[in-house]
């Protein structure tokens, strides 16, 4: 059985970006968001999401890498905030920017979900797949992100278990504060488009969200204290 969770990166970074996350889920195949917590939209983020009950919704990590003694911090701040903002635990951890694979960051993203039992993206049973983008090299590369492009990695990357695709939709207003902007409209647009929905149906590919995962998802997610040494080891701890 296929499996696929689409997740929403970056809600709360602006109004925007929220308006496109909330239509991506409404309209479109959006079944997950990751929500930034220290932005000033993140509380219309936390609020519109409200409107969403069967959305999951993770937590979405700034730390600084630069102050490694202060990522505990940090962790334990976000997730404080978040629980402030949403009334509940994140379904999963990911982080602004993938920081949380920082050798120096990552022991400390991870004690925390095995303590809470929520997969951190990349060390998980699920897989994740980070080829819908835009820009690759510097450069923007809009195929990528277009139905064929969408359509293509659905055929090339989704196998049997569980896979995340990661994305970032939204609206973009003047001043956005990214150079990754104008391929946020095209991937709501994508998201959203009748082909990809149908095309999902007929690989006999399930949506489902981080609320929804399969029991062998969920077992992994448990003996995630039982690879704790391995983590060590990789890391060289």
């Amino acid at each position: 059985m296929k499996w696929l969770i689409i997740t929403g990166d970056d809600l709360g970074m602006s109004p925007g970006i929220n308006l496109g996350i909330v239509e991506a889920h409404h309209c479109g195949i959006l079944t997950s968001a990751s929500l930034l917590v220290n932005r000033p939209a993140s509380e219309e983020a936390a609020a519109l999401l409200r409107e969403c009950p069967v959305l999951s919704l993770g937590l979405h990590l700034e730390l600084a890498t630069d102050d490694p003694e202060l990522v505990h911090v940090q962790i334990e701040w976000q997730v404080a905030r978040f629980l402030e903002l949403v009334g509940a635990l994140p379904t999963h951890l990911d982080s602004h920017h993938n920081v949380h694979h920082d050798p120096q960051v990552l022991p400390q993203v991870l004690a925390w979900a095995r303590r809470s039992q929520v997969p951190v993206r990349g060390y998980s049973e699920i897989c994740h797949v980070s080829k819908f983008y835009g820009q690759w090299g510097g450069d923007t590369h809009l195929e990528q992100i277009g139905v064929e492009g969408l359509l293509r990695l659905l055929d090339e990357e989704v196998r049997d278990g569980v896979t995340e695709l990661a994305c970032h939709p939204g609206y973009v207003e003047p001043g956005f504060p990214s150079s990754y902007a104008a391929e946020r409209e095209l991937e709501l647009r994508t998201l959203c488009n009748e082909r990809v929905r149908q095309a999902i149906l007929q690989r006999g590919i399930e949506l489902i969200g981080f609320r929804d995962l399969p029991e062998p998802a969920k077992a992994g997610l448990r003996h995630l204290e039982d690879r704790a040494p391995l983590w060590r080891e990789v890391l060289g701890r």
